[in-house]
Formats: structure tokens, sequence, C-alpha cells
């Protein structure tokens, strides 16, 4: 990769990352094995962006300054009124993403993207690339970062948040996959067109040599090929069905093993590889959930605690809650995004016994949710998490009930916890304890709600 133009002789300084964080920290780094000078900005670093950028020998820049091209992190909304600045002075706006497709035109990408399912889709392309012999590794969205994985795969596997797919100028996907669309992140978008028209950047950059997967029923402006999936039925294009849905482990969607298939294939026919629907059908057999997205974390006699803590879409909830056993206690709180609890106060009728409220809007989602609730209340987030899990265990019975506790939380965790990851952490190790049998002589938990 060459150092953009717009050096000291056009009045520019090169590359500004704006942002740090995860993919900052990743664009940085891989500037740096790329031997590209560039410059940094962030108005809160951290402790270790600093000391990472010192040691990159990355000098802190000003966003007065003019650049050739500013590689913006996608916590940074498009109009930010720093990056309108640095447009207007004539730099570029991108993210990782476009900057990994540019840097390695020829390493195929496969893009993914929606309301709820991306991350799950992703790890499961990657996964049946692998079975087929193709060296495939997942980032973006989804840990690592993408530029992380471009120079250690053959193909490499993005999960593409609407933030994300803000900034991708020119980006071509050969497979595309958009799994739902639904509502999100108004906050940011502040309406849903906003929000869908960022989605489906994905597509925008596609020919009709290119494929997209999307929804059966789903109609999108694209020049692609469209390959419709059904939601229950994990098959070809052709209709050949790879694995009866039921026979799928526990905690792989249906959904999103019936896109991932059809990307797969669609992938294997661009590189002119075999495809094998034998060794599709057993690692899909062999695949397991994502950690943090509906995954059974521990067992209580006939009580399954599951983890779904990046639950905070009304579809993603919704789908958590279809597919939870009744009867459900469903742990629900954190910050509220203003998601749309219609939905949920119909997929949770008949199912869920009682909603354990936690965090800094859980008992006001509570209430808009029209069920019987008990409030968790405290400030330390391992000590209120062991309680809600306590009283999800409580409220089906206890040790020798039966049924789902489920953490499917709707509000963000940046009220008590760094991310969703340290939250679903927090919500298995008191699983964990509880499915443990107590050491001689000490107590129980006490347990206030």
């Amino acid at each position: 990769m060459t150092e953009p133009s717009g050096g000291a002789g056009s009045g520019g300084r090169g590359v500004l990352i704006y942002g740090l964080g995860r993919s900052g920290r990743g664009v940085a780094r891989f500037l740096a094995r790329e031997g590209v000078a560039a410059e940094w900005h962030d108005a809160q670093p951290g402790a270790e962006d600093g000391a990472l950028m010192a040691e990159l020998g990355f000098a802190r820049g000003g966003v007065d300054g003019t650049y050739r091209t500013v590689v913006a992190a996608p916590g940074v909304p498009i109009d930010h009124p720093d990056l309108r600045a640095l447009a207007a002075r004539g730099a570029e706006i991108v993210g990782e993403v476009v900057l990994a497709a540019r840097a390695r035109p020829g390493l195929p990408l496969v893009g993914v993207t929606g309301t709820a399912g991306k991350g799950g889709t992703t790890v499961l392309i990657a996964e049946l690339l692998r079975a087929c012999g193709v060296r495939a590794l997942e980032g973006g969205n989804i840990d690592p970062p993408l530029l992380d994985v471009v120079d250690r795969a053959e193909v490499a596997v993005a999960e593409l948040s609407s933030f994300q797919l803000e900034r991708v100028p020119g980006l071509r996907l050969p497979v595309a996959v958009i799994t739902n669309l639904g509502v999100d992140h108004l906050d940011r978008h502040r309406t849903v067109e906003a929000y869908h028209a960022a989605k489906l950047n994905i597509t925008a950059g596609q020919t009709a040599e290119d494929v997209l997967v999307v929804p059966a029923g789903l109609t999108v402006p694209t020049r692609a090929q469209v390959r419709p999936f059904q939601p229950d039925r994990v098959a070809l294009a052709d209709g050949q069905e790879v694995l009866p849905a039921a026979e799928l482990p526990e905690g792989i969607h249906p959904a999103n093993a019936a896109a991932a298939v059809l990307a797969v294939e669609a992938l294997l026919s661009r590189l002119g590889r075999p495809l094998d629907p034998g060794a599709l059908a057993g690692a899909l057999r062999a695949a397991r959930p994502v950690a943090g997205r509906f995954e059974t974390v521990a067992r209580v006699g006939g009580v399954r605690f599951v983890d779904d803590s990046i639950a905070t879409r009304t579809l993603a909830v919704e789908a958590a809650l279809t597919r939870s056993v009744a009867p459900v206690a469903w742990l629900v709180g954190g910050r509220d995004k203003g998601a749309d609890l219609a939905p949920l106060r119909e997929a949770a009728r008949g199912r869920v016994t009682r909603v354990i409220a936690f965090g800094e809007d859980g008992e006001a989602l509570a209430r808009g949710l029209e069920l019987p609730y008990a409030t968790v209340t405290g400030a330390d987030p391992d000590a209120v998490m062991h309680a809600a899990a306590c009283a999800g265990l409580e409220a089906l019975g206890g040790p020798g009930g039966a049924g789902t506790v489920l953490l499917a939380p709707i509000g963000t965790s940046f009220d008590l916890f760094r991310d969703y990851r340290a939250r679903g952490e927090s919500f298995a190790r008191a699983a964990r304890a509880l499915a443990a049998p107590p050491l001689a002589g000490q107590p129980a938990p006490e347990v206030k709600v």
C-alpha cells in the first residue's frame, strides 16, 4: 500500500485516524505494517490508545489540519462537525472496510449486515468456507477488526454495522448478505429510512456479476443477482436441502444458517471451487453460537440460562423470546435506546412468567412490557447480575423448576458494563455459580429483589 497523496507539497498531511478504540487501533496497526505515516485524533483517548500510538510513532494531529484521507471510527457519526470540516478542506472520509478493500483488492470480501443475526451469520459463513477448504477469517464489527485478518485470509468475511456502512464509497462486494431490516439506532440515524439507507450501502457498489442474499419477501434496490433464503429451510439455491432445520445445534438460528449456505455457495462458484453439501451439513451440525448470542451458559435442573446480551434490537429480542423454552424468566435492563416494545409484548404473551428488571432503565422497560416484574437494584455490576440470575431461577420454581432464564436485555450495557460482552460474561458467571453445588458449610447467596 502506498501512502496517499496529499503530503507537504500539496498542503496536506496524508492520513488522519479519527477515533481510536478497537477499530482505530486496528487501522493504526495496519498502516504501521504498511509503512504509511499517519496522525491520529481522539477526544478522549484511553491509556492503551496513547501507548500504542507512541509505540507506532504516530503523532497526535489536529482536526483543523488538511488531510488527504480521514479513516473514521464507526462510532463517530458521519455528520460530526469535525468530519464535515475535514471533508470541506478536501479530505475523503472512509472507514476501515474501504481501507481494507483498497489495500487488498485481490482479497474476496463477503459482507454481512442486518438488524439482527449478522454476527452469527458472519461466523457461520467463515466456518462453512473453512469446512470447504477455504482459508476464511471473520472480522469487522465482530472481533477482530477487519484489518487484523486481511493478510492471513484467503477470504475475509466482514460483519458490517450501519455505522460502518455509512462510509464505504465505491465498495464492491462479490457476495453480500442482508439478514433482515428492522428498526435500530434511531438515536444515530434519526429515521428508519436513513438507517435502512445505510444498511443498503452494502449492495450499492455491486454489479450483475455479484450476489446479494436476502430474506424471501424482502425487496431491495440492487443490480446484483438476488438469492432469497427461507428462514426455516437450510437449502442451496436450487432448493436442495443441506440440513433439516430441526437438526441444527441449540443456539444456531435456522435463518442465519440458511443465509450462510447461500452465501457460501455463491462465493465458491465465484472462486471456481467445488461445493460439498456433506461438508456443509457436517459443519452446521458442529456449529456453536457466538458468545453472547443466544448461548446456553449453564443449567440448573430443568432450567437453562441463556445469554443473549447482544439482543438490544426489537427483532433480536423477539427472536430470543420465540426460541426460548417456556416458561421464561426474562432479564431486561440497561440503558433504553428507544426499542419498539409492542412486538415484544406479543412475543412474550403466554411465555414469560416474570420480567427481572435491572440497571438504569430496567424498571421503565418492564412497565412498558406490561408484564409482572421484579426489580434488582445496585451499583456493583456483578452483584446486580448475580441477583438477577437468582431472581430468574426463583421465578421458575428454583432448582427443581424448568424453563429458561433469558438475558435479552433490550437496553444497551453502558449503564453498568463496558460493553455487551462484559454484561454477558457477568451473567454467565452468575449462572454457573448457581449451577455449581455450594461448598460445605457455605451459606447460599442472599438475594435482595
